[in-house]
C-alpha cells in the first residue's frame, strides 16, 4: 500500500510525461505480481466503487480526529478535497503497516462494502491508526469511490512494455478487459500480461475485444492531407463505440471504455456473425431512417431492466465502420481499404435489422467534403471521420500503422454568466476550477439568471489563477464547498449537443460543454438566453 501510494502521488505530482514513465517503471520493477496486478486495473481505468457513504467516513473522521463538526467544515472548505481534508485532520499513527495493495484491496477494502456502521467504524479506525498521512489519503480515494490519477493508458502500456521488453501493441491487446470489475487482478494475471508472446494466446482469447483504433482531430484545411483519393470519408456519429466480438458460439459486445454491454443491447447481441468475427462501430438508437439523439441512448444505458416497450421505442443499431477479425484471423494489418471491401461483405452476408453498414460520402474534391460536411447537424451527426486508405488499424491515438481524423463541425456556442463555483480535486484542490453557468429566462418582463451547464474545461493554468482569485473577492453566498458569486463575468461556453430535460432547472440539458473562452467585452446583460438555447433545441 505504501509504494503505491508513493506512485499515486508522484504521478499527481507531475505533468511531465518522462517523469510519470519513469516512476511507473520504478514501481512495477520492485512491485509484487499480486500488487502490480491491482495497480494496473486503477492505473488503466479502473474505477473503484463507493464502500463507505460520505456520510459515515465525515462522521468517523470527526469522530477520530476528536474535533467539532464546525472545525471540520472550516478544514473541508479551505482544502477542498473530501479525502485530503481527512487526511490532514487524523492524529498520526500509532504504528505503521507492510501490508501490500492485493491484501488491502482483497482482505481490508472489499469487505467494507455493505457492512454493518458499527463495524466499519472500528475498521476504519484501526486502518487510519496504521496509515500515514500520504496512504490515507489513497485509501480514502478507494473507499470513496472518487480515486483519479493523471496518468494515460498508454502510458502505463509503454512503461510495461519497456519493462519486460514485450512489444507495447501485444501489451495493449493484452490489457483489453482488465477493467471489467467482475474479474479480479491475480498475480498470474499480471505475469501473464508482460510474459513473452505464446503460440496459444491467439486461440485462447474468448471474448476479449481488441484495443481500438482512435482519431485525431483535425484543425487543419483538409486540403494539407493531400489527394482526396487517398482517404475514406464516413459520417461521424455520437453513440457508443463497441466491438461485437462472436467466437466459441459467444457473443460479446464491449464499450470503448471496456464495460461488457452485451445484456444492455439484446438486439445487438442477436445479430447472428459467424465464429471467429470482429466487427467495430458504433451503437445508436435508431428512429424514423436516421440516429436519434444520444439523449435517447442515454434512456437506454441507464436501465438495468428492458421492458419489450422500451426496445420497441429506442431501438438500438451498430453500425459497421470495421473488420478487426475474419475467420478467426486478425486482419488488423490489412489496409484501410481491403478491411473495408471484407467489411461490406461481412455485413451483407449478415443481412441484419440491428447491423448498418456506415457509408461512404463519395466526393472529388475537399469543398465538396466540406459542403457535404456543413449539413451534419441536419444528418444527426457531428462530422465526419477521415480515414487513410493505405491505414492499418492501429492502437490507441497513434500515427504509426496511418492516421484516422475526426473533422468535427463547430461546436454550439452561446454567452453565459458565471454563478456559482466549487474547488477542483487533485492538483487543484485549493482553486475554484469547476464552475456553473446561467443564461437570461425572459418572462413577464422579468430576466432572471437560469443555471444550464456545469463546466471546468477550457481555460489556463494563468487563467484558472486569475478566476479563483475573482471568486474569492466576489462570493456572495457559501453553500458548503460551493461559492454563490456576484454575476459579472461572462464565458463563451461550447457543447456538442443538447435536449429537452425535465431534470435540469433550465428544461435543456447540453453534452460535453467546456470554456472556449473569458468575455471580457461583454457585460452580462448582453449574454445569451434560453431562448437562444431553445431556438437551437428546435433547430
Amino acid at each position: 500500500m505504501r509504494e503505491f501510494a508513493r506512485l499515486y502521488a508522484e504521478l499527481d505530482a507531475t505533468t511531465a510525461t518522462n517523469r510519470k514513465l519513469q516512476a511507473l517503471k520504478r514501481y512495477f520493477g520492485a512491485a509484487a505480481p499480486e500488487n502490480a496486478a491491482w495497480a494496473v486495473y486503477f492505473l488503466a481505468g479502473g474505477k473503484p466503487r463507493q464502500l463507505v457513504p460520505t456520510k459515515l467516513l465525515r462522521q468517523y473522521a470527526i469522530e477520530f480526529a476528536a474535533i467539532d463538526e464546525w472545525l471540520f467544515d472550516e478544514c473541508y472548505d479551505a482544502v477542498g478535497d473530501f479525502a485530503e481534508t481527512i487526511a490532514h485532520i487524523l492524529p498520526p499513527p500509532s504504528h505503521q503497516s507492510d501490508i501490500g495493495l492485493a491484501e488491502w484491496m482483497e482482505q481490508r477494502i472489499a469487505p467494507l462494502r455493505g457492512s454493518a456502521p458499527e463495524a466499519i467504524r472500528a475498521a476504519l479506525f484501526n486502518y487510519w491508526n496504521e496509515l500515514e498521512p500520504q496512504e490515507r489519503y489513497l485509501f480514502l480515494k478507494l473507499i470513496s469511490g472518487a480515486f483519479r490519477v493523471g496518468v494515460s493508458r498508454l502510458l502505463v502500456t509503454r512503461a510495461l512494455s519497456e519493462l519486460a521488453g514485450v512489444d507495447a501493441k501485444l501489451v495493449a491487446q493484452r490489457l483489453m478487459g482488465w477493467t471489467d470489475g467482475r474479474v479480479h487482478p491475480t498475480g498470474e494475471r499480471y505475469l501473464q500480461l508482460i510474459a513473452p508472446l505464446s503460440h496459444q494466446e491467439q486461440a485462447q482469447r474468448g471474448g476479449q475485444p481488441y484495443p481500438f483504433f482512435l482519431a485525431h482531430a483535425l484543425q487543419a484545411d483538409p486540403q494539407t492531407l493531400g489527394d482526396i483519393a487517398g482517404w475514406q470519408a464516413e459520417w461521424k456519429y455520437d453513440g457508443i463505440r463497441a466491438q461485437l466480438v462472436r467466437r466459441e458460439g459467444g457473443t460479446w459486445l464491449w464499450s470503448r471504455g471496456e464495460d461488457l454491454i452485451t445484456e444492455r443491447f439484446p438486439e445487438i447481441a442477436a445479430i447472428p456473425a459467424v465464429d471467429g468475427t470482429v466487427i467495430d462501430g458504433e451503437i445508436l438508437v435508431w428512429q424514423d431512417g436516421m440516429p436519434a439523439p444520444f439523449s435517447a441512448l442515454q434512456q437506454r444505458i441507464g436501465r438495468k431492466t428492458l421492458s419489450a416497450k422500451l426496445l420497441a421505442e429506442l431501438p438500438a443499431v451498430l453500425v459497421a465502420y470495421d473488420l478487426l477479425e475474419l475467420e478467426g484471423e486478425d486482419i488488423r494489418r490489412k489496409t484501410q481499404a481491403e478491411r473495408r471491401l471484407l467489411l461490406e461483405e461481412v455485413v451483407a452476408a449478415i443481412d441484419h435489422p440491428a447491423l448498418k453498414l456506415s457509408p461512404l460520402v463519395r466526393t472529388t474534391r475537399w469543398d465538396e467534403l466540406a459542403q457535404l460536411r456543413e449539413s451534419s447537424r441536419s444528418r444527426s451527426v457531428e462530422g465526419l471521420m477521415l480515414k487513410a486508405m493505405e491505414a492499418e488499424y492501429g492502437v490507441g491515438r497513434t500515427k504509426d500503422v496511418g492516421t484516422w481524423w475526426k473533422w468535427k463541425i463547430d461546436p454550439y456556442s452561446v454567452d453565459a454568466v458565471l454563478i456559482y463555483a466549487q474547488s477542483g480535486s487533485g492538483r487543484r484542490a485549493s482553486l475554484y476550477t469547476d464552475y456553473t453557468f446561467a443564461v437570461w429566462d425572459e418572462q413577464a418582463g422579468e430576466r432572471r439568471l437560469v443555471p444550464f451547464a456545469k463546466a471546468y474545461s477550457g481555460l489556463t493554468d494563468e487563467e484558472i489563477r486569475r478566476i479563483d482569485n475573482w471568486i474569492r473577492r466576489n462570493t456572495v453566498e457559501k453553500f458548503g464547498p460551493v461559492r454563490s458569486v456576484k454575476p459579472s463575468m461572462v464565458f463563451e461556453i461550447g457543447f456538442e449537443g443538447i435536449a429537452a430535460s425535465p431534470r435540469h432547472k433550465a428544461g435543456i440539458a447540453v453534452r460535453f460543454p467546456r470554456i472556449l473562452r473569458i468575455r471580457d467585452d461583454k457585460p452580462i446583460e448582453e449574454a445569451d438566453t434560453l431562448d437562444t438555447l431553445k431556438g437551437m433545441l428546435n433547430a
